[in-house]
Parts: C-alpha cells; sequence; structure tokens
C-alpha cells in the first residue's frame, strides 16, 4: 500500500496517528471516521465506502481498492457508486460489498454502541424512514439521508462491479492508495445522463451523507461556486467555498462542508 493504512478516528471523529490501535469494536479507541460515509455527486453517481469479500481474493487483494457498482436492480438501477473498500466482511459472501451507511443497521461487528450509547433502528436492516435521520449525531446525518435520498431506501440491489482506479476524494478521506492502482481504468462522475450496462450480478449490497462535487469552472474572476451537494469546505480543502444559488455551504464536521 502506499500512503497508509485507512484512516481511523476517536469517539469524537478525531483522526488518530496510531494505525495500529485496538478496533472500538473490541473494547479500543479506533473507529471508522465519519467521513467514511457516502454522498452524492449528483442523481446518477455517488461515491462511499464498504465493507468488502471478493470471489478469488483475499484481504489483501481487495484492501484499499476502489469499484464501480452499476445497480441493475430495483429503485436505484441504472444509478453508478464508486466505493472504496476500507475493512473486510467476515460475515459476507462472495462478491459482496457491505456499504458504510448510518442509519443502515450495525451488524455483526458493532462498533456504534461503545461510540454512541447506540443508534437508532434494528441491529440489521437499521432504521425505516428519513425522519429518524433526525436522532443521529449531526456528523452522521447526512450519510443517514443519503440512503433515502440518492439510493431510495433500496433494499439489497443486484449490480455489476469492477475495479477501478480510486479517485482522489476517497484517497483524501482515507489516506491509503494500492501499489497497483494505476493498473485500474480512470472513472469520472458523467456530466450527463449514463448509459446502463446489460450485464448483471447474483451478488448484493447490503447496507450510506456528506456529498462532494467537482467544481464549476470560476464564474468570476477569482471565484469559483459548488453544484448543490457539492463540497464547500473542511479542513485541507482548496476547491469552490461558494455555493450555487438556492443551497447553502454547511459544516458537518471539521472535515467536510457541503452546499445543502
Amino acid at each position: 500500500l502506499r500512503h497508509q493504512p485507512v484512516y481511523a478516528c476517536n469517539a469524537q471523529f478525531q483522526r488518530i496517528s496510531d494505525p495500529m490501535a485496538k478496533s472500538g469494536c473490541d473494547g479500543g479507541p479506533a473507529y471508522s471516521c465519519a467521513d467514511h460515509t457516502p454522498w452524492a455527486v449528483n442523481d446518477e453517481f455517488s461515491y462511499g465506502f464498504a465493507a468488502t469479500s471478493i470471489a478469488g481474493g483475499s484481504e489483501s487483494s481487495w484492501c484499499c481498492a476502489c469499484y464501480e457498482l452499476t445497480f441493475t436492480s430495483g429503485p436505484v438501477a441504472g444509478k453508478k457508486m464508486v466505493v472504496q473498500s476500507t475493512s473486510t466482511g467476515g460475515d459476507l459472501g462472495s462478491n459482496h460489498f457491505d456499504l458504510n451507511i448510518p442509519g443502515g443497521g450495525v451488524g455483526l461487528f458493532d462498533g456504534c454502541t461503545p461510540q454512541f450509547g447506540g443508534l437508532p433502528g434494528q441491529r440489521y436492516g437499521g432504521i425505516s424512514s428519513r425522519a429518524e435521520c433526525e436522532r443521529f449525531p449531526e456528523a452522521l446525518k447526512p450519510g443517514c439521508y443519503w440512503r433515502f435520498d440518492w439510493f431510495k431506501n433500496a433494499d439489497n440491489p443486484s449490480f455489476s462491479f469492477r475495479q477501478v482506479q480510486c479517485p482522489a476524494e476517497l484517497v483524501a478521506r482515507t489516506g491509503c492508495r494500492r501499489n497497483d492502482d494505476g493498473n485500474f481504468p480512470v472513472v469520472s462522475p458523467p456530466s450527463s445522463q449514463p448509459s446502463t450496462t446489460s450485464t448483471s450480478s447474483s451478488s448484493s449490497s447490503s447496507t450510506t451523507s456528506s456529498s462532494i462535487q467537482q467544481p464549476t469552472q470560476p464564474t468570476s474572476p477569482g471565484g469559483c461556486v459548488s453544484q448543490k451537494w457539492g463540497q464547500c469546505g473542511g479542513n485541507g480543502w482548496s476547491g469552490c467555498t461558494s455555493c450555487e444559488a438556492g443551497s447553502t455551504c454547511t459544516k458537518v464536521n471539521e472535515w467536510y462542508s457541503q452546499c445543502m
């Protein structure tokens, strides 16, 4: 791996420096960071993170790898999502991507109870309505809204997938890029309606926000404008800090502000 292992955070969403820190699921101080949740770039394309299990592979082959998912069933059919593998799904089937979605259920490995004292919803499946997102910590609300707004509360949709180069937007949040990353195709968010794929997979996605969008070109000297759902601030952010008309730059956490 280049750079370092995937960033981990403490219970207050601050990045920790020790890559060997024990997981919060096992009583340690390390948890998934609040910005390791999905976000919409536009109505047809999102970024996110997932626990993975790939047929014929192992943790060493998929750790920090990125995959383009094309959903082929349900309300998200035709939509695409690029996810980075940030953990291994020990309880997953073959070719399975368990998306990190606030409100999607804590599953078998529950780090949320020690971190938050518990979250609303069932252990498997999570919450059932967008309104319940209001009961989540502020840093997790955007990812919870994403589940109902972009993902349409889809339940294990089928999909096809391929490995791709990790976008800078994902690497900025994880700090991790594979040495072989350059061997795979580059994927960019579509600027118009994307074409759908005719291939399908029997694998399924279980359980995703802050949102980043590529900034528009400067509209006036000395400034540029992020579109709605795009990133507009956060530690280390060097892109647009103004939002298009009808949206406001809203701080999600220390690392991320979004046009909402």
